[in-house]
């Protein structure tokens, strides 16, 4: 099935009552800080749901806070991943999908988050968190993916740009450590990159999208790290497990999306047994900065659909 949506200028950019939702905490896995944000609903109903959020590649919790704040009526828990924003990297793990997936099993288990819990991943979060629900089958209620990462990035006319990446991250690995996090860390690199991804037309929203990279991109807690994540990024796709998908998916796709792009979409939707797909048109891989109303809306429709 798929559904298309139009939307008119996503500003402003958010709500008054967002802050008010919002409760910082942190736990502690094996001796890792963790630090995680709820945002909490506006009023809890027996309808109210709670969905654990697992960011992209180099992000962390800021960059769903826009689809945060059109969902008043749920609760959103959105940790920092291992190694980036405000946690602790792994002490003496690889930083791979399938370590990633471990850490929502310990974090779900520390926050005692049961199985009606709906988890949601953003591009990287895409691949971690279907990883994790092959895996752990029945640990969650639904699964939904914005931008998913739909197929191998090393194949096709990807490649090529993803080897250019891989040589970076491993230059910037192996340089002298304070050349090396001059260059992760390269404002110049970082605007290229969201100048790419950035496809909407508003002024104000550009600015605020180029901002948000600007300041949290390269909070990372080191190169080793970055890299392993790096690695996993492009080594794993949502593809190689849809098969074993098995409860209600849904996809939230762009329609301009240069990294996920919308044709590997149709075909995962294809391998999915339970599986709904979204386009928003206008929009590439930042759908959760420039069209968080229109993402917000499939998601609310989609677990009232689902509701038992």
């Amino acid at each position: 099935m798929e559904n298309v949506d139009t939307e008119s200028s996503p500003t402003p950019l958010f709500s008054h009552e967002l802050e008010a939702r919002t409760v910082p905490a942190e736990v502690v896995l094996g001796g890792m800080k963790v630090a995680y944000w709820s945002y909490e609903p506006v009023r809890v109903t027996p309808e109210t749901r709670t969905v654990l959020v697992i960011h992209g590649f180099r992000g962390d919790h800021h960059g769903l806070l826009r689809v945060a704040d059109q969902l008043p009526g749920l609760r959103l828990i959105m940790p920092d991943l291992p190694g980036f924003g405000g946690s602790a990297a792994f002490k003496a793990d690889e930083h791979s999908v399938e370590r990633y997936g471990r850490f929502i099993a310990e974090f779900m288990a520390a926050l005692g988050l049961g199985r009606d819990t709906v988890l949601l991943g953003h591009s990287f979060g895409s691949i971690v968190a279907s990883h994790f629900v092959a895996a752990n089958p029945g640990t969650v209620a639904e699964l939904i993916l914005i931008n998913p990462i739909a197929a191998p990035v090393l194949e096709g006319t990807k490649g090529l740009m993803t080897k250019l990446a891989i040589l970076y991250y491993e230059a910037a690995a192996h340089l002298p450590r304070r050349l090396g996090h001059a260059l992760l860390r390269s404002q110049l690199i970082v605007r290229v990159m969201s100048e790419a991804m950035a496809k909407t037309p508003d002024k104000a929203l550009r600015r605020f999208v180029h901002a948000q990279h600007s300041a949290y991109f390269s909070a990372f807690a080191d190169r080793e790290s970055l890299l392993e994540a790096f690695k996993a990024s492009v080594r794993n796709n949502v593809s190689e497990v849809a098969r074993r998908l098995t409860l209600p998916v849904l996809l939230i796709a762009g329609e301009k999306d240069q990294i996920a792009a919308l044709p590997d979409q149709h075909k995962l939707l294809a391998l999915l047994p339970d599986g709904h797909l979204d386009v928003i048109p206008g929009v590439g891989h930042l759908i959760h900065y420039e069209t968080p109303e229109s993402a917000a809306g499939f998601i609310l429709r989609f677990l009232k659909d689902h509701t038992a």
